[in-house]
């Protein structure tokens, strides 16, 4: 098994400056990097043989408006060596598109539609892009920060308004 700090040295002798920060203390150990490193870092981590992460146990989408960013974070482990680790992924908010790595680990299919239909992120060269838990009809994305809840939905409301004084008494 290796440490996390063996996993950031590994990935920081082999990917150099594209590495955005290690965090290898981390209660979460993690690098961050852009989507230009992604998909080589990814296809690294799943076939070199002294990280073997063979299984995607997560992909997450954070919506960070303020930095007009938005990110992906992988978690993986190996069923091999026992260790886990995560990847951050950063794209600029107006854009967030990455290369999907399903074809690495197929449970990225469902995690990166996922992100796709509650983001509006872009998982680029993914096989089956369409929507998993919205209506095809649905308009928006609800995990985004600047989403505004619909007040009615195909005749049912979204949101019920509530006067909090009257309700108290």
């Amino acid at each position: 098994m290796a440490s996390p700090q063996d996993i950031c040295v590994a990935i920081t002798d082999r990917f150099g400056a594209s590495i955005q920060q290690t965090l290898a203390q981390d209660k979460h150990p993690r690098v961050h990097v852009s989507t230009d490193t992604w998909l080589e870092l990814a296809t690294f981590l799943k076939t070199d043989s002294a990280m073997s992460f063979d299984w995607l146990s997560c992909l997450t989408g954070m919506d960070y408006a303020a930095d007009a960013l938005m990110a992906i974070v992988v978690d993986l482990f190996s069923t091999t060596h026992k260790h886990r680790f995560a990847v951050k992924v950063y794209a600029p908010r107006k854009a967030p598109t990455f290369p999907t790595v399903s074809h690495l680990w197929k449970t990225a299919n469902w995690h990166e539609r996922e992100a796709a239909d509650l983001l509006g992120m872009t998982f680029s060269g993914h096989p089956n892009p369409r929507r998993i838990l919205l209506a095809d009809d649905w308009v928006g994305h609800p995990l985004r920060k600047d989403y505004i809840f619909p007040r009615e939905v195909n005749g049912i409301p979204g949101s019920v308004e509530l006067d909090w004084q009257q309700s108290a008494d």
